[in-house]
């Protein structure tokens, strides 16, 4: 049996990240939400840009996200931020045929996992074209605005949605996120960029989410020479 084999009869789950993870982060759309967010909260707060990025990011250390350090110190309204701060330029983003083929293709469900909201990954997802693709989509709502990767997130993703941690493989950009997934069983999965060493909690890495999934899904019978109907 081959690893892709292996991979392919062990999974009947498939989870995803969003952001960087389904499109590549080389189309800038995150680095339009940080300069969203950072706007956001000088308008908030009354500050001028400078020391409401300083106070962004302060936020985003010690309260595990920007929204969250807003909430707990000055009452703001999640929904309002989170609308303010994904009312960006999508244009950037391809439609991603061949990333919508290779997820048909998987057997079992496809879900995302991510610290934005629904209508974020809704609007990201019909830009690649991948929409139909999808079961679900677990957002920072569903999680009582608690990020990623704190455990308990994790727990109440798998408990939602009836997820065999032991068969589920889930694919993210950021390395940190992968532990608590890998605590529970499932394969983890790196995407993007990595040219450094990464923790044993990484099962595999692969800069290129589209053809390492690709080589998981059996070739069609004309991809393999076989007449329709044979």
């Amino acid at each position: 049996m081959t690893a892709a084999e292996r991979i392919v009869g062990n999974v009947d789950t498939w989870i995803f990240d969003l952001d960087n993870t389904l499109y590549s982060p080389r189309f800038g759309l995150f680095d339009q939400v940080s300069e969203r967010m950072t706007l956001f909260v000088a308008e908030f707060l009354g500050l001028e840009r400078d020391r409401a990025r300083v106070l962004q990011k302060k936020y985003f250390v010690e309260h595990g996200t920007t929204l969250n350090g807003l909430m707990e110190i000055h009452d703001c309204d999640p929904a309002e931020y989170l609308a303010f701060v994904h009312d960006i330029d999508w244009s950037p983003i391809p439609e991603n045929p061949d990333l919508a083929r290779t997820l048909a293709g998987l057997p079992g469900r496809k879900l995302i996992f991510t610290n934005g909201d629904v209508p974020h990954a809704r609007r990201a997802i019909e830009r690649l074209g991948i929409a139909g693709c999808f079961e679900a989509v677990f957002d920072i709502v569903a999680s009582g605005y608690i990020p990623k990767p704190d455990p308990v997130v994790y727990r109440t993703f798998i408990d939602r949605h009836a997820v065999d941690p032991r068969r589920a493989i889930y694919f993210e950009d950021i390395a940190r996120n992968l532990k608590p997934a890998k605590d529970l069983g499932m394969t983890t999965v790196l995407v993007g960029d990595r040219t450094d060493t990464v923790d044993d909690y990484v099962d595999h890495l692969t800069e290129d989410l589209t053809g390492w999934l690709a080589a998981l899904v059996p070739p069609t019978p004309a991809a393999r020479g076989v007449p329709d109907g044979a």
